[in-house]
């Protein structure tokens, strides 16, 4: 069992910016893959970014890359999502969620998950 516990959200301006931090806690927690995704109030879940396990490989969503990036510290058992330039269609609720050694894009991979954090990207 993994437990998550998401903070970092927030009110911002586009352009703006804002770091999301996941802190697992749980047996084994470092050797899980982590990911992010988003849901808008209306739409679907979306993939955001995930890493593996030592942080070495890292995956992006297409809508993402160049303005968010994605990390990892085991030694504070947290995975960090950067936020930059932000868009109002970024405005979401952002969770992080984990599963087993491999990284995956689906939800449906992930049996572990944090209660999310509300991004809102607003002037």
């Amino acid at each position: 069992q993994v437990q998550l516990v998401e903070s970092g959200g927030g009110l911002v301006q586009p352009g703006g910016s804002l770091r999301l931090s996941c802190i697992a806690s749980g047996r084994d927690a470092r050797t899980y893959a982590m990911g992010w995704f988003r849901q808008a109030t209306g739409k679907e879940r979306e993939f955001v970014g995930v890493t593996n396990w030592n942080g070495i490989y890292t995956l992006l969503a297409d809508s993402v890359k160049g303005r968010f990036t994605i990390s990892r510290d085991n030694a504070k058992n947290t995975v960090y999502l950067q936020l930059n330039s932000l868009e109002p269609e970024d405005t979401a609720v952002y969770a992080c969620a984990a599963r087993i050694y491999t990284t995956s894009m689906k939800a449906t991979d992930y049996p572990f998950w944090g209660q999310g954090t509300q991004v809102t990207v607003s002037s």
